[in-house]
């Protein structure tokens, strides 16, 4: 089990019940078809899962989350989409429940950030993949970070972020990392590519600040910031002022680089 650096808070579900495949798995629908079975690892709210479910439909699409209350809320979507081929289920990435060889497509976004052993979570999603299958990966660098115009809030909220997760055993900056760690794992095949969020219009820039905004005051960020000794409660009421500062500054712009991986998994002697 790992420390999800995020949190499960009201604010925070509320941006990731936004994600959609066509954005965040746009390098992944390609290689779907119908009658594919698929596992999606760290589903959350079962937004990317519910889409990607869609595309392989009839095939079998199963969902997995650490987290109980995320896991009832995918399944709660699932019902509102009449999504009739879509499993969601709690499981831990390290063990996970199912027979070597299982599905087509084994797919995990932001999830290997946030783990101890990212190699391991690797090799473990590998086993259930079948040898001619696809093994898809996404994962943000927090470094790549940029934004406009500056902000020595905004600087100080990445700083802490990226401290939180290091001491909460993640890697913030994952994406730099995908290539080595999928070879570490005996991936095969593997393709690397890159995508980016960019957030440049007035709905989009204000959408995104107001977002970290409450995050910071109301969600894991916060309260595991004060409580490993990275801030205090007054500092993050200014780092989420200037959040709103900076969202409503004409010129607001945010960027983000992320890293994807396409690759079959490693053969069976590498278990």
């Amino acid at each position: 089990m790992s420390f999800y650096s995020h949190g499960h808070s009201p604010s925070v579900l509320a941006s990731h019940g936004t994600r959609s495949a066509a954005d965040y798995a746009a390098y992944l629908v390609p290689e779907l078809s119908p009658g594919m079975s698929l596992l999606d690892i760290g589903c959350g709210l079962g937004s990317i899962t519910l889409d990607l479910a869609e595309l392989v439909a009839p095939g079998p699409m199963v969902g997995t989350d650490q987290s109980p209350a995320a896991v009832n809320s995918a399944a709660d979507a699932a019902r509102a989409r009449h999504s009739s081929n879509v499993t969601f289920m709690t499981a831990d990435v390290y063990a996970l429940p199912f027979e070597d060889e299982s599905f087509d497509v084994v797919h995990a976004h932001q999830v290997l950030q946030h783990l101890p052993d990212p190699v391991l979570a690797l090799r473990e999603m590998s086993h259930v993949c079948r040898p001619d299958g696809v093994m898809a990966v996404r994962d943000a660098d927090y470094a790549s970070m940029a934004w406009f115009p500056e902000s020595p809030g905004l600087s100080r909220w990445l700083d802490i972020y990226q401290a939180m997760a290091r001491a909460n055993h993640g890697e913030p900056d994952a994406g730099r990392h995908l290539k080595s760690w999928a070879r570490k794992a005996g991936l095969r095949e593997v393709r690397v590519t890159a995508s980016s969020w960019c957030y440049a219009t007035e709905e989009g820039t204000r959408w995104w600040g107001d977002s970290w905004a409450a995050r910071v005051r109301a969600s894991s960020y916060g309260s595991r910031a004060v409580e490993l000794g990275l801030s205090t409660p007054a500092e993050l009421d200014e780092i989420s002022e200037a959040w709103e500062s900076w969202a409503g500054e004409p010129d607001a712009w945010f960027a983000m680089l992320h890293t994807e991986i396409l690759a079959r998994p490693a053969l069976p002697t590498a278990k």
